[in-house]
Formats: C-alpha cells, sequence, structure tokens
C-alpha cells in the first residue's frame, strides 16, 4: 500500500484541488472548485470528505481558494496558510469559526495528524504563497505549482521527492502568439508568474537524474497556452535527454483540468 500519494482533483486556471494521502491521513491542497465539485471529485477518489483532517493553502488566488470556506464549515476542517495567505483571503473565504483557523510559515515545519509538511516560499504574485513538500517520515512528496522561478533552496528541497505534482503552464510560443495582452504575457512569463513546459522540463530532468524523484504529476495547464500533449512531450523529453535513453521507469501524467483520472503514490 502506498505511504504517500497525490490525487489531483482538479487543475488549471478553472480551479485547483489535490487531495494527499501521507500514511493514514487525507488533507485537501487547496479548493478552489465549489463544495459540490470537491465532494463529487473526493467520491470519485473513494474518500468520504468527513475522512479530511484539514485544508492547506497554498495562496489566495481565486482558483485555489473559492472552495475552501465552503468545506471548512460544511465538515468542520481546519485551514492552515500563511499569515500573508490569511489576510488576502479572508474576505473572499466568508465566516470561519476562530477554532478552525491555523496560522504556518514558511520554512517552519509543522504536522497534521502525524503527517510531515516543510511549506517553502514560491516566487509568485500573491502575498505570501508557498509551496509544500510532505512526508510520512520515511518518503517525500511535493506540490509545487504556481512556482514563477525555481531557487537553489526550492531544489534543494525536492531533491528527496521521490514524487511530485509540478506546473507545466504553458508552452512559450504558444503564448507570445496568443491573444493575450501583453502586460499578461510578461506577467506569466516573469519570475513570479509560472514555469513552462520547458523549465518545467528542464527542472524535472534535472531531479530525475539528481535526486530521488520517480513519479511525476504535470498540472496547473494554461487552457489557452498549451495542450495536455505538447505539456508530456517537452518534460518526457527532456527527461529522456537528460538521461541519454528513453526514462522507461520514469512516471510522467498530466493532471487533468476537471476531474480526478490519475494519482501518484510511493
Amino acid at each position: 500500500m502506498n505511504s504517500i500519494k497525490i490525487c489531483p482533483l482538479s487543475s488549471g486556471s478553472s480551479g485547483n484541488c489535490i487531495l494527499l494521502f501521507i500514511g493514514e491521513v487525507k488533507v485537501l491542497v487547496d479548493c478552489g472548485i465549489t463544495g459540490k465539485a470537491a465532494e463529487c471529485e473526493l467520491a470519485r477518489a473513494g474518500v468520504n470528505p468527513k475522512e479530511l483532517s484539514a485544508i492547506i493553502v497554498t495562496h489566495e488566488h481565486i482558483d485555489h481558494i473559492s472552495g475552501v470556506g465552503i468545506m471548512c464549515r460544511r465538515y468542520r476542517l481546519p485551514i492552515y496558510a500563511t499569515l500573508g495567505t490569511w489576510k488576502a483571503m479572508i474576505n473572499c473565504i466568508g465566516k470561519i469559526d476562530p477554532l478552525l483557523i491555523r496560522y504556518i510559515a514558511s520554512e517552519v515545519p509543522f504536522q497534521i495528524n502525524g503527517a510531515q509538511f516543510h511549506p517553502f516560499s514560491t516566487s509568485h504574485d500573491a502575498a505570501e504563497s508557498i509551496g509544500l513538500v510532505f512526508s510520512d517520515g520515511e518518503k517525500y512528496g511535493a506540490i509545487a505549482t504556481d512556482l514563477g522561478t525555481v531557487t537553489k533552496h526550492i531544489f534543494d528541497l525536492l531533491l528527496k521527492c521521490s514524487i511530485i505534482m509540478i506546473e507545466a503552464n504553458h508552452d512559450e510560443a504558444m503564448l507570445l502568439s496568443g491573444p493575450y495582452p501583453r502586460h499578461l504575457k510578461e506577467r506569466i512569463l516573469s519570475d513570479c508568474g509560472h514555469l513552462s513546459n520547458k523549465l518545467c522540463g528542464a527542472l524535472c530532468a534535472k531531479l530525475v537524474r539528481e535526486g530521488a524523484l520517480r513519479k511525476i504529476m504535470l498540472g496547473h495547464l494554461s487552457s489557452d497556452n498549451n495542450t495536455p500533449h505538447l505539456a508530456y512531450e517537452t518534460v518526457k523529453n527532456s527527461i529522456d535527454n537528460a538521461l541519454c535513453c528513453n526514462a522507461g521507469d520514469i512516471t510522467l501524467f498530466v493532471a487533468d483540468r476537471y476531474s480526478m483520472k490519475e494519482e501518484i503514490g510511493d
């Protein structure tokens, strides 16, 4: 039985919600979909919402928090977020029982019912955004979306992770030739924006070559500036080239935009 598992329930600009299994602990990372949709996708994953231990919020953008308040109130789920994220999202998620508010800080590890989490700062245009390394005490995984850029510190944290969900947000050529206004293109391409397929591929290749990474879930794909096939092929080719062969022992999936279809575990 897998001791850690990443199960994306929804992934993309229309809404992000990730279910993590860490031993017997189940948590949501973000809930940018409706409560009804979250319940439906949890059922698809074989999980009753009452089994959840918490919701961890990475940042306050609406595609990550639209269903957070609903799920919190409906199932009495504690919400874990940085102070900056709390300040930025509190007026968007509705009234929250103070007993369910949990403050976390970047680089300060915390636990939820024995599951271990290490939040790290991400370069994104949000108040105090984070990514997460999580562990059951033996195996490590990570959620690394809305990155903008990857620092040496983030890379070093990801080296020990055998499974990872990482963003492959856009194809640069599609973005540059597409209909977005110039300021939005510049924002996406900036260090406070999103990782391209190419940058994601380079990072994954390096992690596979130098670290423990063996299972990869690509997420947060743009509906206008990317395709699942293009993201998959770009990252796969980067890994194959880095290993000078076909990476047959590497599992690579693309998260579905609207529903739970694939999962990775270790």
